[in-house]
């Protein structure tokens, strides 16, 4: 399928405490977990950017890299890095760690942000920022957030128009929501090398 005019944002600057290694550069299928989130988004994305933090890391790639122009502030600066240097006007957002990102999905969300700043998924009182279509719009909202000390990724929602995408409307492209699942611990990660050894 053809690539969209858009831009897709790999976020990379985490510190992977609880792994206690670069989770990015884990190798699955013997590809830097990096490597295969990006070239999934690449799939989708005409432009894709990686958001490695205060340091450009990950640089021999092949993807531009941006660093955070506020650094110690987290993903929140991240999403505001790629969002500066998207070259189109909607990006999709993602983690670094998420091996199963589905591109119909992907897709589907690009639909979802028509008329809207952000599109994400809400489960509950619980929202995916991580794995979302975000606008440029969303920029000027974004500093103002980090300049007020408000770090969290939703700080900006109430100054922008947020799709809020249920797990209904998901489930009909992934129906397991497997698209979400990340790698935070070392059961996480053994899980996901056996799941995508399997595929």
């Amino acid at each position: 399928m053809r690539r969209l005019p858009i831009t897709g944002i790999v976020l990379a600057g985490g510190q992977s405490r609880r792994l206690g290694q670069d989770k990015a550069l884990l190798e699955l299928g013997g590809r830097p977990l990096i490597a295969v989130v990006s070239e999934r988004l690449a799939e989708v994305c005409r432009e894709v950017l990686i958001a490695s933090g205060s340091a450009p890391r990950y640089t021999d790639l092949g993807f531009p890299v941006v660093t955070d122009r506020f650094p110690g502030v987290g993903a929140l600066a991240g999403i505001h890095a790629g969002l500066e240097a998207a070259a189109y006007e909607v990006a999709l957002v993602v983690a670094c760690d998420m091996p199963f990102l589905q591109p119909p999905l992907l897709r589907a969300f690009v639909g979802w942000i028509e008329g809207f700043d952000v599109a994400l998924l809400r489960q509950g009182e619980r929202v995916e920022p991580l794995h979302a279509a975000y606008r440029r719009t969303c920029l000027g909202p974004v500093e103002q957030a980090i300049r007020a000390g408000r770090r969290r990724i939703v700080a900006f929602f109430d100054q922008v128009r947020v799709r809020y995408v249920s797990p209904e409307e998901v489930r009909r492209i992934d129906p397991d929501l497997r698209s979400f699942r990340n790698v935070n611990t070392l059961e996480e990660w053994r899980a996901a090398q056996a799941e995508h050894a399997g595929m």
